[in-house]
């Protein structure tokens, strides 16, 4: 049997912990059930990790980079209109085929709300970071244009809930959800 790195182990733990956050969240998720799902000893755990903030952290920026993996791929030689389109495509397609990536996302949101309340701002600056960074390759293809990449992660967002609420594409809520806005600069032509 061939015995893993502590990096591909550090991996294995990052992988697992999406799992097991973006179904349990932050508060409801042990880090005994991710060493489990690993098939690590919760000591090793830590030995690769601090704590639980880390791990969970670190997933958080994994969900966060591979968004933002996924957006550049998609818009490789495309900007504007076409790179709006092939985002949202790109998006969909992930969260509806990866619900864990979404479910991540998720918990990352109501996590950060909870730090907050609890006086904790440190938790949150670290997914804002994280979430700046992603703003910013939306909004880098786009023009760079605000009005666009807002709609952009609006729409995002709204896709985000009726994918965790389990509405179907195809249902009537999704209507309108095919013809994102795209704003153009004064004098630009139509594409």
């Amino acid at each position: 049997m061939v015995r893993m790195s502590a990096e591909e182990r550090r991996e294995s733990v990052v992988r697992a912990a999406m799992e097991e956050f973006g179904r349990g969240g932050y508060y409801g998720t042990s880090t005994e059930a991710i060493a489990k799902r690993v098939g690590v000893s919760q000591p090793y755990l830590f030995r690769l990790f601090p704590g639980k903030r880390a791990i969970f952290l670190a997933a958080a920026e994994r969900c966060v980079e591979e968004t933002i993996g996924m957006f550049v791929e998609a818009t490789e030689g495309l900007e504007g209109e076409e790179a709006l389109h092939a985002m949202a495509e790109a998006y969909t397609t992930a969260i509806v085929e990866r619900p864990s990536r979404l479910m991540m996302q998720m918990q990352m949101y109501l996590a950060v709300a909870a730090a907050e309340e609890e006086g904790d701002r440190g938790f949150g600056e670290t997914v804002r970071a994280g979430w700046m960074r992603l703003w910013d390759a939306v909004d880098l293809p786009l023009g760079p244009c605000v009005k666009n990449t807002t709609e952009f992660m609006a729409y995002g967002m709204l896709i985000n809930c009726l994918v965790a609420m389990g509405f179907p594409r195809g249902h009537r809520v999704w209507e309108g959800l095919d013809t994102l806005p795209f704003e153009r600069e004064p004098g630009e032509p139509d594409a």
